[in-house]
Order: C-alpha cells, then sequence, then structure tokens
C-alpha cells in the first residue's frame, strides 16, 4: 500500500476513533451471555480483530447525511456481528484451520458448538437491531441474512467446477458486497435519506464490496501465509474458482487449463503445486486483469457520492474504495 494511502487510512480512523470505540464497547456487550461457551467464542471472535470496514461504512454513511445520534452504533455492532456469525459458519463450512493468523473457533470449540455460537450471534445482531423499532432496518437485515446464505448454497454447488465471470460477481455480492451495500443503507435508513440518496450509497457500497472480495482473491492466490494468516491459495484448493483463475481459464494454453483444472478437481495441490498456479497467472496477466476489474468497481463507487454534499465524512467515502483496491493483506 503506498504510504498515501496509508496517511489517507489513518485520517479515516481519527475521523471516526471515537465512533468506533463506542461501536467496540457495544461489541463488548453484546459478546456476553448466560451460556458461558457462547461469551467465550464470542469474545474470541471479537479478539481476533478485524478491519471493522463494515461498521465504518455505516458510520460514514450515517455522518454524512447528517446523524448524530447512538443508533448508529448499535447498527453498527449489528453489521459487525452478522459479519463475525457468517466467518464462524464458513469456517466450519471450509473446514478452516486458522483465521487471522488465529486458530479458527472450530479448531478449538468443535463444530457443534461453533455452528450455535454462530446462530447466537445472528440472533444477538438481530435483537439489538430490533430496538431501533424499525421495521425497514428489520426488512433490510432479513433480505441480507436471506441473500448471504443463498450465496454460501450455491458456492456449496460451485466447487470444484468451472463457472463464468457473471456466476463469480453474484456470488461475490451474495457472499460479500451484499453486507458492504446493506451496511451503507442501514446508516443512510438511520438519516431518512431520501431514495436517490439511499440508492446512491447503497450502490457505493455494493461497489466497494465487490473489489474488496476481488482484492482478497488475488491475495489468496499472491500473497504469503505469513500476511493472509491462512494457507496460499486456499480458496482454489478448496474449489473456488476466483477472477484471477476465470481469466487464465480462458485466456491460458491447453496445458495450464488442464493443470488449474486439476488443482479444482483434486481438491488440492498433489499435482500442480501452488508456485505453478502463481506462474500460470503471471503469465497470462490474470492478476493484473482481476486488479483492473477492482478498480473499475472503485470508480463506480467514487461516482455514486456525486448526490452527496461535501463534508469531511464524504471525502472519506472517497478516498476508502482506494483503500481497498491498494491494500497488501
Amino acid at each position: 500500500m503506498s504510504t498515501l494511502a496509508l496517511t489517507t487510512a489513518r485520517e479515516v480512523f481519527d475521523l471516526l476513533r471515537e465512533d468506533l470505540a463506542a461501536v467496540e464497547r457495544e461489541l463488548g456487550r453484546d459478546a456476553i451471555s448466560s451460556v458461558s461457551t457462547i461469551t467465550e467464542i464470542a469474545q474470541y471472535l471479537r479478539e481476533g480483530g478485524g478491519k471493522r470496514i463494515r461498521p465504518t461504512l455505516l458510520l460514514l454513511a450515517a455522518r454524512s447525511l447528517g446523524y448524530r445520534d447512538a443508533g448508529m452504533f448499535r447498527l453498527g455492532a449489528v453489521v459487525e456481528l452478522v459479519h463475525t456469525a457468517t466467518l464462524v459458519h464458513d469456517d466450519i463450512i471450509d473446514a478452516a484451520d486458522t483465521r487471522r493468523g488465529r486458530p479458527s473457533a472450530n479448531t478449538t470449540w468443535g463444530n457443534e458448538k461453533c455452528v450455535l455460537a454462530g446462530d447466537w450471534l445472528y440472533m444477538q445482531a438481530f435483537r439489538n437491531a430490533l430496538e431501533e423499532r424499525n421495521f425497514k432496518i428489520l426488512d433490510l437485515l432479513i433480505g441480507l441474512t436471506q441473500q448471504m446464505v443463498e450465496g454460501e448454497l450455491l458456492q456449496i454447488e460451485k466447487l470444484g467446477r468451472f463457472i463464468d465471470e457473471s456466476e463469480y460477481y453474484d456470488l461475490i455480492y451474495r457472499k460479500t458486497a451484499c453486507l458492504f451495500s446493506v451496511s451503507m443503507q442501514l446508516g443512510a435508513c438511520l438519516a431518512d435519506a431520501d431514495p436517490i440518496q439511499e440508492d446512491a450509497l447503497s450502490q457505493y457500497g455494493r461497489s466497494v464490496g465487490l473489489a474488496f472480495q476481488i482484492v482478497d482473491d488475488v491475495l489468496d492466490l499472491t500473497a504469503t501465509e505469513e500476511v493472509l494468516g491462512k494457507p496460499v491459495a486456499s480458496d482454489l484448493r478448496e474449489g473456488k474458482t476466483t477472477l484471477p483463475v476465470i481469466h487464465a481459464l480462458a485466456h491460458g494454453t491447453r496445458e495450464e487449463q488442464n493443470a488449474l483444472r486439476q488443482v479444482l478437481v483434486d481438491g488440492g495441490f498433489t499435482r500442480v503445486t501452488p508456485a505453478e498456479v502463481q506462474q500460470i497467472l503471471l503469465r497470462n496477466g490474470s492478476v493484473d486483469y482481476a486488479l483492473a476489474a477492482a478498480a473499475r468497481f472503485a470508480e463506480q463507487a467514487r461516482t455514486a457520492l456525486g448526490v452527496l454534499e461535501e463534508s469531511e465524512y464524504k471525502r472519506a467515502l472517497m478516498s476508502l474504495p482506494d483503500l481497498v483496491v491498494e491494500r497488501n493483506h
């Protein structure tokens, strides 16, 4: 990431420092259950950190429209709880051993307890959202949950299979970008935004979310295990076809295409190494192709903000797409 981007990231954090601290306090309260195992799992997940990008988007959306009340802290915690619940369930489905450089919760507490803890986190999120006494907020969260569950099921159906770009974008919208979009909508909803503003912020969240996931998928194939906090090329090993692989399958030689398909069929690197995959992607310009797509979505996000009045919060929103595209972890 460039020095300019790092400076901007620091400025965004400073702008929201008190707001994000309030969200963290909400999350701390939300992690407590009368059942000690749930509290232990929830606190372990919270201590794992994370970028808190979804609460950040919600806070910036609300603030950019002039909202100042505590509802944004509560809903900021809600979207982070929903995100955390999906991570717990994803790790179980993927049989993941690590998450952010630490043992995944299911390796410590087992799948059975973690499935139920993930369910509890979802319900805790909805319980907190209910305090706003706003049916539109609940409707957004229900639609979001359905989209994310459908995305997970569709991905399972497509494991080990070639998918095209339209299928890929549909999957990453459901699994990732939908939550970014709804986070923006929730901020707009709190601020009583007009339909044009809400739609623009929703489109912004969608575009940033798509860019975020594309970069995530690129890093999975190109970064080191130390940076990722998990094995390199985990997605391909699990049978997931991401944008760089889709491009290489469409533009590589027959030998290169067969090598990539072999990994998908084998469900691992038994006959083709990660280094060989990286060379195939490099030769075909597949990583550059994916990053160019992420950059286009970043630009779409910035364009969507034209309906907002100028403010420090709008400027922060303008800078976030670049932070997403330029990040290295």
